[in-house]
């Protein structure tokens, strides 16, 4: 009769570890990559917000996340001139000095943030779960946009923050990306001055909005937007008025939507630091919004992380 000799300690360990292997992966944390890169208007809310998703990060455990940030050697963009009037020759001859000296920039300006941008290129992307446009502007020269939206599509996730809808969006200045404005749902049109609006809470169901009132009510910058369909998304936070002239109608603030098997998630908030941060305070030590409203906020926009990162509960059906 054979007798078996016992494991050595080594194959035993090894074992261990083997058998180990399927639930750290379960539990491994998601890798986010935040992009904060502007190719036209910059937010000053922009290094608060990447602060704020550090921390929330941190202390959910469920994801970490890396930074693609703008460039610090970045040349001075032109001023823009007063708009021409009539005849008024000085302010047209103006006009024509600015759109010359845009193109320069625009040229010296893209090649540093094109290599800035590398971090998004195939290959890289591989090693990231999701991606957040955190007040992105203007035509990122991303490697490679279309791959860029096909990694969505393949199964990631994409979380848009306010001007995320302000970029590859087609203007007289920047030439637009169609895909990118079809994966998010919408392109931003125009804002008018800051207001109080009461946000509809449309699913509470749903991670980026169970927190939340039924009406929510804060103090922002309230985009509208154009190429933007509400039979084609999923309705989260709304307004049934116009955030201006108060005219009755429907205006999306925060969807959600299938891009083939990814998801995506897009909150026009967050322009204003009180938005983001319970604990700013302006010039003068004021803030228009309570710190409880910027703990919703994080809570809105955390919700909204983890619903992309298939961490977190949340329909994704369009509404009829």
């Amino acid at each position: 009769m054979k007798t078996h000799r016992p494991l050595s300690r080594l194959t035993a360990l090894t074992l261990a570890l083997l058998c180990a292997l399927p639930a750290a992966a379960a539990t491994a944390p998601k890798k986010v990559l935040m992009v904060t890169v502007t190719a036209g208007f910059r937010h000053s809310c922009i290094p608060l917000s990447e602060e704020i998703v550090t921390q929330l990060a941190k202390e959910s455990g469920k994801f970490t996340v890396d930074f693609v940030r703008q460039p610090a050697d970045l040349p001075k963009p032109p001023a823009r001139p007063r708009q021409a009037k009539g005849e008024d020759a000085a302010a047209k001859a103006a006009m024509e000095k600015y759109a010359a000296d845009e193109k320069v920039y625009q040229a010296a300006l893209m090649p540093k943030l094109a290599q800035a941008l590398q971090k998004l290129s195939p290959a890289n992307l591989k090693n990231y779960d999701a991606v957040i446009f955190a007040s992105t502007t203007g035509d990122l020269p991303l490697p490679d946009k279309q791959g860029f939206v096909d990694w969505i599509a393949s199964g990631k996730g994409f979380i848009g923050v306010h001007a995320a809808a302000d970029t590859f969006e087609k203007t007289a200045r920047f030439a637009g990306f169609p895909p990118y404005i079809t994966m998010l749902g919408g392109a931003f049109m125009t804002h008018g001055p800051q207001v109080s609006v009461d946000c509809n809470n449309e699913d509470p169901a749903h991670a980026a909005c169970k927190h939340l009132p039924k009406t929510w009510t804060l103090f922002d910058e309230i985009y509208e937007f154009k190429e933007f369909e509400r039979s084609k998304v999923h309705g989260l936070l709304s307004l049934d008025k116009h955030p201006q002239n108060k005219a009755p109608g429907y205006h999306g603030i925060a969807w959600n939507k299938m891009h083939g098997k990814g998801r995506v998630f897009y909150t026009a908030l967050g322009h204003r630091e009180d938005v983001w941060d319970p604990n700013y305070k302006d010039n003068n030590g004021a803030r228009k919004n309570p710190p409880e409203i910027a703990k919703q906020f994080q809570q809105h926009v955390l919700g909204g992380i983890l619903w992309a990162l298939g961490l977190a509960p949340g329909d994704a059906k369009p509404k009829k």
